[in-house]
């Protein structure tokens, strides 16, 4: 059984369901998230991801892809009911989330998520050579970190949370507090997206617990956990050479022909979920159409929300709110062949992904509470002609560092529309000004720098950051794309 000295543990596979016909796996990458934003690095040294493949029943066993092995974890339909859709999605999500749905608490879910997380650390164990890195990622596996450190103290572990860690106050609401912290005390780094969650951390370590703690370390045992903040980021590069292909130009032109030729095209990218703002944000453009301030033939909205976590109840009522919405917008104000709302809930691919952000004139990303956001990064890349406003959400991370774009508080319904008609009608030059400065920003800080950052302060020897952070030339290295039928390419990135 081959080894890696870098493993990535996440809840999911970054593949597609599906082999294809000459059994290749291949990445599967949504707008934004984990799988984009780790992809650009695995490539470049041998690594291992464990993590769920999809199915229910026994492992399967995978195909490497672009070089990384893929070690699957099995989940029957109770860890899948109880772990995933429960303990992770409807108990620690909303929390996370500034409860903006009440989280939920039942026993067999969080011992579903012991059974679960202790399954990965032995997986993970097993998969991983004396003195390896190990890079444990986000809510689904808290425990790991702690149970992988009992079974293989050789190891170097990190653990990285994507999403919101709550202020005390909210977390202390958990009846299990201190058995999650102590899991992720099982790291020698645990990296946060902003620094205010760092602090959330110790605080509480020190308060449920009882342990020494600063915003940067922690006193357990006889060892010191690092904490700190290190905002994820995305392959400016790739994003931007991607956007720049002739092809992809073009494609961007005739969607803006088969929309209508509008003066102004909004765009909406989200995974369907309660924390992104689709509501409040179909709200504010309603309103707007109501008052005249924005007119169909004008103005068009693309709103793309792809299905997520369909067995979840809270998200099936979401779906089901957004899309009547919709239809009342749409059939409210909309004309034969003119929606004032274009709702598509299917995935896209890269390349079209690249057509839809140089088509938008803005970007309106407004969650309501968000650990950072990519796609709102990659649309800043994307727009290598400098032009599009990105209308974004005081409330995401990303807007911590974006700080030119036009921040809204997506709570507050007249400050939406007001934020989105500045965006709407801002001059060409205090546009251009803004996003020049955003992609400035992001080409000093793009995954690269993320990688090296968080790696360097878990891998002290250097060796390991060297080989993720360097792509052996200077030419920004684009995805692979394997010659597959169409079918298979509208498959390619979506969940």
């Amino acid at each position: 059984m081959r080894q890696s000295s870098l493993v990535v543990v996440a809840n999911r596979l970054p593949i597609d369901d599906n082999l294809a016909l000459d059994g290749a796996c291949e990445w599967r990458r949504s707008p934004g998230g984990l799988v984009s934003a780790l992809h650009p690095l695995l490539r470049h040294t041998p690594a291992t991801w464990v993590g769920w493949a999809g199915g229910t029943g026994p492992a399967p066993t995978l195909p490497d892809v672009d070089g990384v092995r893929m070690r699957a974890v099995p989940l029957d339909q109770d860890d899948l009911r109880d772990h995933y859709e429960g303990f992770a999605n409807a108990t620690l999500w909303p929390l996370y989330h500034d409860a903006v749905e009440q989280p939920q608490h039942h026993r067999r879910w969080w011992e579903a998520y012991q059974r679960v997380n202790q399954r990965f650390a032995e997986t993970t164990a097993e998969v991983a050579e004396p003195g390896s890195v190990v890079w444990v990622q986000d809510y689904h596996l808290h425990l790991v970190p702690g149970l992988l450190r009992a079974l293989r103290p050789d190891l170097r572990i990190g653990f990285f949370l994507h999403v919101p860690f709550p202020p005390p106050e909210l977390f202390m609401q958990l009846p299990r507090r201190a058995e999650l912290l102590r899991g992720m005390l099982g790291a020698d780094l645990v990296g946060f997206q902003r620094a205010q969650a760092a602090h959330n951390f110790a605080q509480l370590v020190t308060k449920v617990l009882g342990l020494p703690a600063t915003d940067r370390r922690i006193g357990i045992d006889d060892r010191v956990v690092r904490i700190g903040a290190f905002p994820v980021s995305i392959d400016t590069a790739e994003m931007a050479a991607l956007a720049a292909r002739p092809e992809v130009a073009a494609r961007a032109r005739r969607l803006r022909q088969d929309l209508g030729s509008p003066e102004h095209v909004i765009l909406s990218v989200d995974r369907m979920d309660y924390t992104k703002g689709i509501e409040q944000r179909l709200k504010a453009y309603s309103e707007l159409l109501v008052s005249g301030h924005v007119k169909v033939r004008d103005t068009v909205l693309v709103q793309v929300a792809v299905p997520s976590r369909e067995r979840v109840g809270q998200y099936q009522i979401l779906r089901e709110r957004v899309e009547r919405e919709v239809g009342r917008i749409n059939g409210e104000f909309g004309r034969v062949g003119e929606p004032a709302i274009h709702y598509l809930t299917q995935p896209f691919d890269r390349a079209e992904l690249a057509a839809l952000y140089r088509v938008a004139d803005v970007m309106a990303v407004t969650p309501l509470r968000d650990g950072m956001n990519l796609v709102a990064k990659e649309y800043v890349a994307a727009r290598v002609d400098d032009a599009g406003a990105l209308l974004l959400s005081e409330f995401a991370g990303t807007a911590a560092e974006l700080s030119q774009a036009y921040l809204v508080n997506p709570h507050d319904l007249e400050g939406l529309k007001q934020g989105l008609l500045a965006a709407l009608h801002a001059a060409p030059a205090d546009v251009t000004e803004r996003m020049r400065a955003m992609r400035a920003h992001l080409h000093r800080h793009d995954i690269r720098a993320w990688a090296r950052s968080y790696l360097t302060a878990l891998d002290q020897s250097g060796a390991l950051v060297d080989r993720l952070t360097s792509t052996g030339d200077d030419s920004p290295v684009l995805p692979s794309q394997p010659d597959r039928s169409a079918a298979r390419a509208e498959r390619r990135t979506g969940r």
